[in-house]
């Protein structure tokens, strides 16, 4: 029987498998419901998930620590998503976070508005858990 240490272990499985260990997002949305389905969505691929209730919070998060990604809600209370990125690139630990947008909005010009305050991917609710994670695995390269 060949034993192998748990941390070699880890290593082999973040070789081989989608490489989401050690990959940390933070999820913003004013619906708890959509809060969790994505959390839980992304923990069983394996990335480390935070979340917040709302722009306010989700900044909040972002200056406290250091995220690969960021999904959030455009639509919240106490600060709208595209506010909230726009204040997060502002932070120079944060500057290149990769940001998806995930929400109802479906307009042009919300979105011109967002890929110019730095988002890379937006999403439309209802949205298919496949799509998500597609563009998860590209944004977290």
């Amino acid at each position: 029987m060949v034993r192998i240490a748990s941390t070699e272990l880890l290593k082999f499985f973040a070789v081989i498998g989608n490489c989401a260990m050690g990959k940390k997002i933070l999820v913003v949305d004013d619906s708890s419901s959509v809060r969790s389905v994505v959390k839980s969505t992304l923990v069983r691929e394996g990335y480390d998930v935070d979340d917040a209730a709302d722009g306010k919070l989700g900044l909040e998060k972002a200056q406290g620590g250091r995220y690969d990604l960021i999904i959030s809600d455009v639509n919240m209370p106490n600060m709208d998503g595209i506010t909230m990125v726009k204040e997060i690139k502002k932070l120079a630990s944060m500057k290149f976070v990769s940001v998806c947008m995930l929400t109802t909005e479906s307009e042009q010009s919300k979105i011109a508005e967002g890929k110019a305050a730095g988002v890379k991917a937006w999403i439309v609710k209802p949205f298919d858990a496949g799509k998500l994670l597609a563009a998860v695995k590209q944004l977290v390269r």
